[in-house]
C-alpha cells in the first residue's frame, strides 16, 4: 500500500485535491469528486464504487473495517490545515477519499424527482436523502442547480447519491413528457389535493426553487395539485414538501 506524505499546498497533487473540493467544473473535466468521512466512503463502497485515492490528516487513523477494504489503494498524509481547507465542514473527520463520479443508467423508471434550480448544495443533498429514502430511483436536475457532486452536496446527502440514478443537467420538460407514468408539480391555488392523487402507478414528482418555482414549460408538462395547510402559512420550503409528497406515494404503495 503506498503510502505519500504531502507538507506544502503548493503540490501539484494537492492542487487538484482542492480544486475538486471547490470547482464544479473541475470536478465534471476529471470525472471525480471528494467524499468527506468515513460514513460517506462506506456508503459508496457498499454501493459497489472504489475509491482511487484515500488521505488522511496527520496522526488520523482509519477504521479497523477499512483497512482491509482499502489495502491496495494509495494513500496521502496531510496536514490538519490542509485537510480543513479540503474538507466543506469547519471541524474534519480527517478522513477523505476520491472516486470516479457515477454514471446514471439510461434505463426506465417507476419513480422519479425532478429539481429546477434548487441552488443550495446542502438542499439538494437533503432533498436527495429523503428521495432515496423513500425509493425515488432517479433524480433529475435542470441546469440551475447546484452540482450534486460538491462536497457539500455529498455531506447533505448522507450517502443518498449512491442509491439514486443522479441525471445532471437534464432537460425536465422533455424528461416529464417522455417520463412513463404521471408527473405532478405542487402548486398553488391547484383545485387537486395531493391526499386525492392516486400514487400508486409510475409517479415523477416536480419541485422548484422556492422562490422562482418552476418555469412555465416544466409546469406545462406536470399535473398540478396542492398540499393541505390549513395553518396560515403560504407555502412550504422545497425540502418539506418533496418529504410530504414522496412519503404519500410510499403510504399508498406500502399500506400498514
Amino acid at each position: 500500500m503506498p503510502i505519500k506524505t504531502i507538507g506544502s499546498r503548493d503540490n501539484p497533487e494537492f492542487r487538484q485535491l482542492l480544486s475538486l473540493a471547490e470547482e464544479a467544473k473541475a470536478r465534471r473535466e476529471a470525472g471525480l469528486t471528494l467524499l468527506d468521512g468515513w460514513h460517506l466512503i462506506e456508503a459508496a463502497l457498499q454501493a459497489g464504487h472504489r475509491p482511487n485515492k484515500l488521505i488522511a490528516a496527520e496522526g488520523q487513523a482509519w477504521p479497523a473495517e477499512a483497512q482491509d477494504l482499502l489495502r491496495d489503494i494509495p494513500r496521502l498524509i496531510v496536514s490538519g490545515a490542509m485537510m480543513r481547507a479540503l474538507s466543506p465542514v469547519k471541524t474534519p473527520t480527517g478522513l477523505m477519499a476520491t472516486i470516479d463520479i457515477p454514471q446514471p443508467a439510461a434505463q426506465a423508471v417507476k419513480f422519479a424527482i425532478l429539481l429546477e434550480g434548487i441552488q443550495d448544495p446542502g438542499n439538494l443533498g437533503a432533498l436527495l436523502r429523503t428521495a432515496a429514502a423513500a425509493g425515488v430511483e432517479a433524480a433529475y436536475l435542470s441546469t440551475g442547480c447546484a452540482d450534486a457532486w460538491s462536497p457539500k452536496a455529498l455531506r447533505g446527502g448522507q450517502g443518498a447519491h449512491f442509491q439514486l440514478e443522479i441525471h445532471e443537467r437534464a432537460a425536465l420538460s422533455e424528461v416529464a413528457r417522455a417520463f412513463s407514468g404521471d408527473v405532478y408539480a405542487a402548486l398553488l391555488g391547484a383545485s387537486t389535493s395531493l391526499y386525492g392523487l392516486d400514487l400508486r402507478p409510475n409517479v415523477a414528482f416536480a419541485f422548484g426553487n422556492e422562490g422562482a418555482g418552476l418555469t412555465a414549460d416544466l409546469r406545462a408538462a406536470c399535473q398540478p395539485f396542492s398540499v393541505p395547510m390549513p395553518g396560515r402559512v403560504e407555502s412550504l420550503n422545497v425540502a418539506a414538501a418533496a418529504a410530504i409528497c414522496l412519503f404519500e406515494r410510499v403510504r399508498q404503495t406500502r399500506p400498514g
